[in-house]
């Protein structure tokens, strides 16, 4: 069993003084077969007698009453934690049927299993093996390095193609603007990221509740390095070392909620973004989707549940301030469409095709309302060829890297997918709408740096209004084999390759 949601491809790597030359062989997107299955599928019932994690959702603010209280202990759940100003109770339970008896009660709006596994859940794995580079290929990236680059910017095609050079030579964002990197976890010990970590708004929400000991939010050697190449990709350090972030001057916070098997349940993305707004958090960045289903259908309690929560819980945060970036995904699907066919959920347990309406079944956090929805671009400015996308889904497009068969970049680059930091003071390329979202929370982050009292809504409002309206590609034949890969609609400022553009980091230091 395979975890592809850290919406990002493979990696190359490169220790602390090295640099990149090369890229890994890009890795094509899930290819859906057409069987015609019924689009729910009940998660307990999947999970045989094992301990489940559930959410159930009751009136925010209060937290749950006595008699839901009682009715979860009688249904043989044992409360994790209860987060009271969204209404949203975390509980453990060995009993398939709890999320069903819990349903019945009076003040409870839904509840259901966050997985189909039992805890802990199966191994899993989302990135390849960081392949080294020698010293002869970090001194030829060097030597193209202008006065005031950091040495790896070169080969950062990405930057100038968000004219974020350009934004740098006026200001490299405020140290009072923090980004939160919801994600696998991010090493805040690299020398790119720990001039501009803040360890304050820092945190493991893996099991479902804040855990604050110090180093928590690191990944281990084990884990995805996601987090760590997201969070660089954001706010790398200015520092004579290595790369350059979109918004180099910003603070960056590491919340981990992947948990060490590569899997972001709904309990631990409630968590996440319930600190992130508790914490004065300006952004967050999710390249992720909530396992463990890809599509959460409204149809089926149990994932309804899910989408309740996380809606919530990400609400919550832009009610406070905080602007939510999200990954469009990686499957090449059109999301406006109404028949998607999805082959990889419950991918914590025993994954089969079904036949999904986006309208009804949704990607989340990517899908939800509010939230800023991104897809990828390649080193040629056109449609990662792997980005979802879809009209009216999509808000806007960063740079996430393609193969450089069908994106090449201009020299000095080498490759066409995206450099950042890994954990161990390395480096690497990695691509996918995971790099993508990077690069609009980036932007966000500068916009709030511009204008320090902005709501989110205003943040947002400016982030689309600057960005570079970018007409649709067509016909888009990304490999050129004479058949279309996919069909863009809508007008230059709004359509479902681009949203309302390429997002544009000069204007967000401008206007």
């Amino acid at each position: 069993m395979t975890a592809l949601h850290p919406r990002s491809r493979r990696v190359l790597a490169l220790p602390l003084g090295m640099a990149l030359a090369t890229a890994v062989a890009f890795l094509p997107g899930v290819t859906a077969s057409a069987a015609d299955t019924p689009a729910q599928a009940g998660p307990a019932a999947a999970a045989g007698s094992g301990n489940l994690s559930y959410v159930v959702n009751v009136r925010p603010g209060h937290g749950p009453s006595a008699t839901v209280r009682e009715a979860i202990a009688r249904a043989g759940g044992t409360v994790v934690t209860s987060y009271d100003p969204i209404g949203v109770v975390v509980v453990h339970s060995a009993n398939p049927g709890f999320a069903r008896a819990v349903r019945a009660v009076r003040g409870v709006d839904s509840a259901g299993a966050t997985r189909t596994a039992p805890l802990p859940a199966q191994s899993t794995t989302d990135v390849g093996t960081p392949k080294v580079l020698d010293a002869a290929q970090m001194a030829a990236a060097g030597a193209h390095a202008a006065a005031g680059q950091d040495p790896l910017e070169p080969l950062q095609w990405d930057l100038p193609a968000i004219k974020a050079d350009k934004a740098h030579e006026r200001t490299l964002g405020s140290p009072r603007v923090t980004v939160g990197v919801i994600d696998t976890g991010v090493d805040d010990t690299h020398p790119d990221i720990a001039p501009n970590f803040d360890r304050r708004a820092s945190v493991n929400c893996v099991s479902g509740r804040p855990d604050t000991t110090d180093g928590a939010w690191r990944p281990s050697a084990s884990e995805s390095p996601h987090g760590t190449h997201v969070a660089g990709e954001i706010a790398a350090a200015r520092n004579g070392v290595g790369v350059t972030g979109v918004a180099p001057g910003v603070k960056v916070a590491g919340i981990k909620v992947g948990n060490p098997d590569g899997f972001f349940y709904t309990e631990a993305v409630v968590c996440g973004f319930v600190w992130a707004a508790d914490h004065g958090v300006d952004v967050t960045n999710n390249s992720y989707y909530t396992d463990p289903w890809y599509f959460n259908c409204s149809g089926d309690p149990d994932q309804k549940a899910l989408v309740e929560a996380v809606s919530r819980a990400s609400r919550y945060a832009e009610h406070k301030g905080t602007v939510n970036v999200a990954a469009a995904g990686n499957e090449n699907y059109d999301l406006a469409s109404h028949s998607i066919t999805d082959p990889a959920s419950p991918n914590d347990s025993t994954p089969g095709d079904r036949v999904i309406d986006p309208h009804t079944c949704f990607d989340i956090p990517t899908q939800l309302p509010g939230v800023v929805t991104v897809a990828a671009t390649g080193a040629r400015g056109l449609k990662s060829s792997f980005s979802n996308y879809g009209r009216g889904v999509i808000d806007i497009a960063a740079p996430g890297g393609d193969s450089t068969a069908y994106q090449k970049p201009d020299a000095p680059a080498t490759s066409g997918l995206i450099l950042g930091p890994l954990p161990g003071g390395k480096w690497g390329y990695m691509a996918g709408t995971s790099m993508a979202s990077p690069h609009v929370a980036g932007v966000a982050a500068l916009i709030r740096s511009t204008h320090p009292h902005a709501s989110a809504a205003r943040v947002k409002a400016l982030l689309y209004a600057e960005a570079d309206a970018t007409a649709c590609t067509d016909p888009y034949d990304i490999n050129g084999d004479g058949k279309v890969d996919a069909v863009c609609q809508g007008p230059k400022n709004r359509n479902g390759f681009y949203g309302r553009g390429t997002a544009d980091a000069l204007a967000a230091v401008t206007h």
